[in-house]
């Protein structure tokens, strides 16, 4: 993503990052209804244990909780409904031969809005086993350490 471009982050995925390492990221357009896109828009969106699937060549983002909009009344739409999202049909090819052979998982990092379109970053991810994740957890440590360190020895 460009700087220069006017971009609001509205939700991250933190679990996500711990739990996968990810490979590539995709920025896709997802296909939402008039009260999901205030919903969104309100930051009120979550992406805890979601994902991305393909079916007949077309891309869904599933259990994406977006909660309904306070003043929809009977307009208001399903929290955790399928939503399609939207590719270039070679990234769509690309995703696909990669997730049918080697295991990958589509997972979204995160929803922002970019020049008022709401777009999600999907990343082209693979599972961490647990001994993968302590390391994560030791390193972070060890640097969180070394930053305080350093810290003490810049101020005496």
């Amino acid at each position: 993503m460009k700087e220069d471009e006017d971009i609001k982050i509205v939700s991250k995925n933190r679990k996500a990052f711990h739990d996968f390492h990810i490979l590539e990221q995709y920025e896709a357009g997802i296909v939402l209804t008039g009260t999901e896109v205030k919903s969104v828009r309100q930051a009120n969106v979550n992406l805890k244990d979601s994902y991305a699937t393909i079916k007949n060549s077309e891309v869904f983002l599933l259990n994406a909780h977006i909660s309904p909009y306070k003043q929809g009344g009977i307009f208001n739409h399903d929290p955790t409904r399928e939503r399609k999202l939207l590719l270039h049909r070679k990234e769509i090819d690309k995703l696909t031969s990669k997730i049918k052979e080697r295991g990958f998982t589509l997972i979204p990092l995160k929803v922002y809005l970019k020049r008022g379109r709401v777009k999600i970053e999907l990343g082209l991810a693979r599972g961490k086993r647990e001994y993968d994740k302590r390391a994560d957890i030791a390193k972070k440590d060890i640097d969180r350490e070394i930053r305080r360190v350093m810290k003490l020895k810049i101020r005496y």
